[in-house]
């Protein structure tokens, strides 16, 4: 175990790993509450997306513990959940298409990780449209959750308006929201589980939480290669694939790297292993969507398990056998699932993490704001992610042209910006 691990020259010990394992797990545990219930509502089968969440967990995880040898756990995104369910809502398709587009997005994501092409389109790309579609999704998945519990609904007069803050579900989310604020500011780890364990709890004492069907079962089986590939040509979804790879590339590059500077894992601006790092999240996508569920990525929460001690891929190890385990718990994840009370709060709580930044937009310089602010203000207003990065990719350049600054512009976003404003008039999203 020591020379897979290399516990001494990491200066941890298998104590100090476990018990990070242990705390990772608790505060990204929500996921396989949260994801089968946003995708669930997109119509795939909600045992299949529990146990296609549980997979891509513990796929990632484990080929980053034993190949990348880094304390970062893998597991599906938020916000490309939400993504996924509004695509397959607002568009009319069947989730077995949409999870074609995953698939093929988790393939060119493999083929990326192996060549240069992924630095030099993350690097290609300027910092306000990835603050600008980090913000975007942020803003989209705390509606979706604000929508599911009842704050806001529909209103013919204003598009959307304020709900009925009487209703006893509403109530209870917004008794959650608070409980959960409260835990995170007092830096509680495992903030978002404890969470939802205390609404879950008095979601039961009200009566809106039952266990009709017990406590523990038999894992269900689960389903493999349930996707459309070929839908994704007739349909002609090509920027939806494109929406996928793109932000799963930025959220996990950004998550390694934030993980890494905490751990002192960066050297002189490298991250080594780095291939193998994002080999396991393109991978997890990829086995993901065969079973089942949205985009896989590295999760910000491995900074509790770094907080923690931990420093090896045993910290990773752990998490995916705990994520193993909770296979066989899928009657109580079913019942939770389904109260929006106790999943509504996590997804507006993530949605204010991802806004962050914002302040890192140069917003005196309208050239680079303004594509920043159309993304982040078309993503929630029309439901979709891949509407907001061709906004975005077609007016930047537009606006460095006019003010003489074409030649600062790479020539992957003119590329790009031609596609997406050639696909948006020939071939409409809606």
């Amino acid at each position: 175990m020591e020379r897979l691990f290399k516990f001494n020259q990491n200066n941890t010990t298998i104590k100090t790993e476990v018990t990070a394992g242990i705390t990772t797990f608790l505060t990204m545990v929500y996921i396989i509450v949260v994801n089968p219930a946003i995708l669930s509502s997109a119509g795939i089968p909600f045992e299949q997306v529990f146990m296609a969440t549980v997979i891509a967990a513990v796929v990632g995880t484990l080929i980053m513990a034993l190949f990348a040898n880094y304390p970062i756990a893998i597991a599906p995104g938020m916000g490309l959940n939400a993504y996924f369910a509004s695509v397959v809502g607002s568009q009319g398709l069947s989730y077995q298409v949409v999870l074609g587009c995953v698939f093929l997005a988790g393939l060119l994501f493999i083929l990326l990780s192996l060549t240069k092409l992924r630095e030099t389109l993350i690097s290609a790309i300027p910092a306000s449209l990835k603050y600008g579609i980090t913000s975007g999704i942020g803003l989209f998945i705390a509606y979706v959750g604000l929508r599911n519990a009842g704050i806001v609904e529909a209103n013919p007069e204003t598009i959307v308006g304020l709900g009925d803050l009487h209703n006893s579900m509403t109530l209870l989310t917004i008794v959650g929201l608070l409980i959960t604020v409260i835990l995170y500011v007092l830096h509680i780890k495992g903030a978002l589980f404890f969470g939802m364990l205390i609404t879950g709890i008095i979601a039961y004492f009200t009566g809106h939480l039952e266990f009709t069907n017990g406590f523990i079962s038999t894992p269900p089986s689960p389903v493999f290669f349930d996707m459309d590939i070929g839908g994704v040509i007739t349909n002609g979804l090509y920027t939806v694939v494109f929406a996928f790879l793109l932000v799963t590339i930025f959220d996990t590059t950004g998550t390694l790297i934030g993980v890494a500077e905490q751990a002192g894992f960066m050297k002189k601006g490298n991250l080594p292993r780095a291939k193998q790092a994002l080999l396991a999240d393109a991978t997890a996508t990829t086995v993901g969507s065969m079973f089942g569920t949205s985009p896989s990525t590295a999760y910000i929460e491995s900074t509790s398990g770094v907080a923690a001690g931990g420093r090896t891929g045993l910290t990773s190890l752990v998490v995916a056998g705990l994520f193993f385990f909770s296979i066989f718990f899928t009657p109580v994840i079913g019942a939770i699932a389904g109260i929006p009370a106790i999943t509504a709060p996590v997804l507006i709580i993530v949605g204010t993490f991802m806004m962050e930044g914002l302040s890192r937009i140069d917003w005196k310089s309208f050239d680079e704001a303004f594509p920043a602010f159309a993304i982040i203000l078309v993503m929630p207003f029309t439901s979709s992610i891949a509407t907001g990065i061709a906004i975005g990719f077609i007016t930047y350049p537009i606006l460095k042209l006019v003010k003489g600054k074409g030649k600062e512009v790479h020539w992957i976003l003119y590329l790009f910006g031609l596609i997406f404003l050639l696909q948006m008039i020939f071939i409409p999203t809606h």
